[in-house]
């Protein structure tokens, strides 16, 4: 495929039957809205998108133990080819045409549709109101920065929710920034915490010196199931309008299946699962100091 001239891309993280269907699903969205625009796509099947003249698929072999991680080298990726990366959760929808003079995404550092200082993430753990997950991210948190002696109350030390943001290349920082969550991802992960990617960006970025700032993002109007719920609640949004993104992503992303192959799956992931996670200590037995002790 030709790459189509652009200050920017796209990309995702697809892995799975039902994630490389929603990918699908959004590259067609791009391909009609922003069809100059490359959509980068890292994936265990590229044969799935080899239809879809506006992605770069490639073969992608699972690195964290979760793949939620993972999303870095699709940013990697993105950034190797293009100044500007924009990260999409494979589950998303673009709804309008995608302006092209977003002035937005020529700013170094990252970008981030949702972000907030982590004081602000944390509130209710410091209130006594948190449950067990969350105080548990937290304290994982609380003792990486301590290793790394970074703040957590610093307005520098950003929480970053993932599931729509930019990196813009900045004088080599981006680099930093993708080695940093790199060992960071490592920590989390081996400490039980598998979805800690938005304290995993906000902290390396810091690490780097890599800004990072909250965006509206003018110019891209998208779908995400988690967040049109609260604009719905907030009569932002109109479900009924909304309710055919949803039906969809449903319908792809948790499909019927006989008992017997939930099973299979559920088995199959207890052993992936196993597996990436030992791989992950025998890896990092090389840091033993910074990651055990």
């Amino acid at each position: 495929m030709k790459l189509q001239p652009a200050r920017f891309c796209f990309c995702t993280l697809a892995f799975g039957k039902n994630y490389r269907n929603l990918a699908l699903l959004l590259a067609k969205d791009l391909e009609k809205y922003s069809s100059e625009t490359t959509f980068i796509v890292l994936t265990d099947e590229p044969r799935d998108f080899s239809k879809q003249p506006n992605v770069l698929a490639f073969k992608h072999q699972q690195q964290s133990v979760k793949l939620y991680h993972d999303k870095r080298f699709a940013i990697a990726k993105g950034l190797s080819l293009f100044d500007s990366c924009i990260f999409l959760d494979a589950d998303m929808r673009i709804l309008a045409p995608v302006t092209h003079d977003m002035e937005w995404i020529t700013t170094p550092g990252i970008n981030a549709r949702g972000c907030e200082m982590m004081s602000n993430k944390y509130a209710k753990v410091f209130s006594g109101g948190s449950d067990s997950k969350l105080l548990k991210e937290f304290k994982v948190t609380k003792n990486l920065a301590k290793k790394l002696n970074l703040e957590l109350d610093s307005s520098n030390v950003n929480f970053v929710y993932e599931y729509l943001f930019a990196v813009t290349k900045d004088e080599g920082k981006e680099i930093e920034f993708l080695k940093q969550w790199d060992t960071i991802a490592a920590y989390y992960e081996l400490n039980g915490v598998y979805e800690g990617e938005g304290n995993a960006i906000g902290i390396a970025a810091a690490q780097a010196g890599l800004p990072v700032r909250w965006c509206a993002m003018d110019g891209i109007n998208f779908f995400k199931d988690r967040t049109e719920l609260i604009r719905v609640k907030k009569g932002q949004s109109n479900m009924q309008d909304m309710k055919i993104y949803f039906e969809q992503q449903r319908k792809l992303e948790y499909p019927q299946h006989s008992l017997m192959k939930k099973l299979i799956i559920k088995i199959r992931k207890q052993i992936l699962y196993f597996f990436y996670l030992l791989r992950l200590r025998i890896v990092t037995l090389k840091n033993f100091e910074f990651y055990y002790r």
